[in-house]
């Protein structure tokens, strides 16, 4: 996705163009290293991360997904498609309010355990100095820690 310069001076999901779902397992990564995704064990060749089986099943875990976004500062939700499992947010940065999207889709794993896909990349620029890894790192560890507060 290409974001037009408006989105750089949007708030929220302003200026954003209109969201579309995340085909997490056919995903073509940009060359640019201003993205990071994790996957479940084998469900990505080029994840970044990989992402622990959860503990719960894809119905138990989706409602907490859902809601999981506003637990960060400056992050609004763009879309969401409960057939898929997947909602997306974006994240702008404190001081320029550069936008970043932040895809999650949770998948059924072979024993029943729900797995998760996260996905977040910057709509502008090359280099994010690892912001999106850092971000997917910090969503793994507050997703599990949610999981077990639900």
């Amino acid at each position: 996705m290409t974001a037009p310069l408006g989105a750089l001076f949007g708030r929220g999901p302003m200026g954003l163009p209109p969201a579309e779902p995340v085909e997490f397992r056919s995903l073509v990564l940009p060359r640019s290293p201003n993205t990071c995704l994790a996957a479940p064990a084998g469900a990505h060749p080029a994840a970044h991360l990989e992402t622990p089986p959860l503990a719960v099943a894809v119905a138990t875990a989706w409602p907490v997904l859902r809601r999981f976004g506003q637990r960060f500062p400056r992050t609004y939700r763009l879309a969401e498609w409960p057939e898929r499992r997947q909602a997306q947010w974006v994240e702008r940065s404190p001081r320029i309010g550069f936008p970043d999207v932040i895809a999650a889709e949770l998948a059924e794993g072979p024993d029943g355990a729900a797995g998760l896909f996260l996905y977040s990349r910057s709509l502008f620029g090359w280099s994010d100095l690892g912001v999106n890894r850092r971000r997917v790192q910090a969503w793994i560890e507050a997703f599990d820690a949610a999981l077990r507060g639900r």
